[in-house]
């Protein structure tokens, strides 16, 4: 079968979006990274932040009344990941949404993502050994391969000779894939992931793919999931609900090995090394609430933050015609290259937080200077404060305040 795009997402406000994006929920003093932890980053308290990739809205109402239920049950104990509740929510989840056929047997519960990546890169390679990933990068990724002692090998994102030749390097073990892209929002191909596979494939790499972002794939782009492509080597898909649902919290996440014997030692790391067998249950109750009834929700949702999207393409163009920014093609975090304004990135820095009172996350972070990523995953009012902000520290920086 071939992978078909979601479901059009309905117009915020219609009759089949019952879901208010609009309202504002403040999140200060619930130990709220984005918003009560933004000096930690910026190094001054009380900045309106567009910074670390969740989202200001509640969860799917969906998925708050299954937590509420289970936390009616007021027993709170030890519980298990592997069953068929669990499992055949993913597998729903996998065939509606992605058109794809997952094994059950195949699925592994971890505490989270960056987990998942870190115990794979344990499994299939040695110290020493690179591991190859797309630059601009998430800036987790380079943390926790340099943590477990493996040389992080950077390929720029679009530079196929590049990516071959690091692939064919003898001491490369890995590729650690970003699908859809973190921080561009960029959505691989059939083709290009074909293309990786077969690369792979070639020079005996293993491939981790970390698909977080998975479900905020805008139309024609359409996400497809590692599974598809893979062929019989060593590969992994490391994802959660986390992000589509903004349900981080609950930290939770799961994750589809390939082989057999790779799952087996991947779990017995998780069981007996790390004492992680039993799951944090609200985050199952979570998983199985928004994959069995929370798609409508993120529909709206999708189409919520595609218009936030659109608002801050409109504004720039408006702005500053020459960026010709165009908004990603999954996601909710504009990645903004402003190179054609030749401003300086710590002074935007600087206009940003000591004159706007924002925090926006500079492209430095993910490898790339000279751009930012703003994240729009909020109300519109909070997403056109942002824009209009960045908008007037760059004509503050480039010369053209008042024109």
């Amino acid at each position: 079968m071939t992978p078909h795009s979601s479901p059009a997402a309905p117009t915020p406000g219609s009759a089949s979006a019952p879901y208010d994006f609009d309202a504002p929920v403040d999140r200060r003093g619930t130990w709220c990274t984005q918003w009560d932890y933004v000096q930690d980053r910026f190094g001054v308290p009380d900045l309106l932040p567009f910074t670390i990739s969740d989202m200001d809205f509640e969860t799917a109402p969906e998925v708050l009344a299954a937590l509420r239920g289970r936390l009616d049950h007021g027993v709170l104990g030890y519980s298990r990941w592997r069953q068929d509740d669990f499992l055949s929510a993913i597998v729903h989840w996998y065939a509606s949404r992605h058109d794809t056929d997952v094994d059950p047997g195949s699925i592994v519960y971890a505490p989270s993502v960056v987990y998942q990546v870190s115990r794979l890169l344990d499994l299939w390679s040695r110290p020493g050994d690179g591991v190859v990933a797309h630059t601009p990068m998430y800036d987790a990724f380079p943390k926790t391969v340099s943590a477990g002692g493996r040389r992080l090998l950077e390929c720029p994102l679009d530079d196929w000779a590049e990516l071959e030749r690091l692939l064919a390097l003898p001491d490369t073990a890995v590729l650690l894939l970003c699908s859809p892209h973190n921080p561009t929002g960029r959505v691989w191909s059939a083709g290009e992931l074909d293309r990786m596979a077969r690369l792979c494939a070639r020079h005996g790499v293993a491939v981790v793919s970390d698909e977080i972002h998975s479900d905020l794939a805008y139309a024609p782009h359409v996400h497809r999931p590692w599974v598809r492509h893979a062929g019989d080597g060593r590969w992994a898909v490391v994802t959660s609900a986390s992000k589509s649902f903004n349900i981080p919290a609950l930290t939770g996440s799961y994750g589809i090995i390939g082989d057999s014997t790779s799952r087996d030692a991947y779990l017995r790391r998780l069981k007996d090394a790390d004492g992680l067998s039993s799951p944090a249950v609200l985050s199952l109750v979570g998983h199985i609430a928004a994959y069995r009834e929370g798609a409508p929700w993120l529909d709206a949702l999708r189409g919520y933050l595609a218009g936030n999207l659109a608002m801050v393409a409109d504004r720039l163009h408006e702005a500053f015609p020459r960026l010709g920014w165009q908004p990603p093609q999954a996601g909710y975090l504009a990645w903004i290259d402003l190179r054609p304004l030749g401003v300086d990135d710590r002074e935007l820095q600087r206009e940003l937080v000591e004159t706007e009172k924002v925090a926006v996350m500079p492209g430095a972070a993910y490898g790339s200077p000279g751009r930012v990523r703003l994240n729009v995953g909020c109300p519109r009012s909070k997403a056109r404060s942002g824009v209009e902000a960045l908008v007037r520290s760059l004509r503050r920086l480039d010369g053209t305040e008042g024109s």
